[in-house]
């Protein structure tokens, strides 16, 4: 399985964005897709998940309200979309792919499958 992530830039806080990632193959649809950012010097953060069959959202809570995540059956996509951005979703954003339970959803090691990064900018 390779994922392409795509999307993101530069944007003023307040702004939107949207960061989508592309499966090659989905091999259950009982996985789930994920997404991470990464600031230098800092550790993974979870942003958000979406279960591929139940369609079920999981949100960190520094993002719950503002982001939204999607999933595009047809295109093996799920999307990000980014609104009132702050400079602190800053980072590189990570999309994987696994086969967490829901205790572990937000867990970095919980998936198998990641893609190249896409970099968010938010400037004040």
């Amino acid at each position: 399985v390779q994922l392409q992530a795509s999307g993101g830039g530069l944007v003023q806080a307040g702004g939107s964005l949207r960061v989508s990632c592309a499966a090659s193959d989905l091999p259950s649809n009982r996985w789930a897709m994920g997404w991470f950012r990464r600031v230098p010097g800092k550790e993974s953060e979870f942003v958000a998940a979406i279960r591929l069959s139940s369609r079920h959202t999981f949100y960190s809570d520094s993002v719950k309200g503002r982001f939204t995540i999607s999933r595009d059956s047809a295109k093996n996509t799920a999307h990000l979309q980014m609104n009132n951005l702050v400079p602190e979703d800053t980072g590189a954003y990570y999309c994987a792919l696994g086969a967490p339970i829901n205790s572990q959803i937000r867990a970095h090691s919980a998936y198998d499958h990641w893609g190249q990064g896409t970099q968010v900018t938010v400037s004040s």
